[in-house]
């Protein structure tokens, strides 16, 4: 598996891991897109980590940290 780290990868290809995970990027699905992009735009330009954004929106969204002593 190929690295999706910013440094291992172009903008090109930044890209095109975000309209690969997103699927449909033009828009034309129910209006979710457009908003999916514009998280991930920070990606795509070089300046934040996908793991960072995802980690962001799952805290903003309120779900709990897994219970490490479970």
């Amino acid at each position: 598996m190929k690295s999706i780290l910013i440094a291992d990868t172009t903008r090109e290809e930044r890209e095109q891991i975000v309209a690969d995970s997103i699927g449909n990027i033009d828009g034309l699905c129910d209006g979710c897109s457009p908003g999916l992009i514009k998280m991930y735009q920070d990606y795509i330009d070089g300046r934040k980590e996908l793991r960072d954004i995802n980690m962001e929106f799952r805290y903003t969204r309120g779900a709990a940290e897994p219970d490490l002593n479970d």
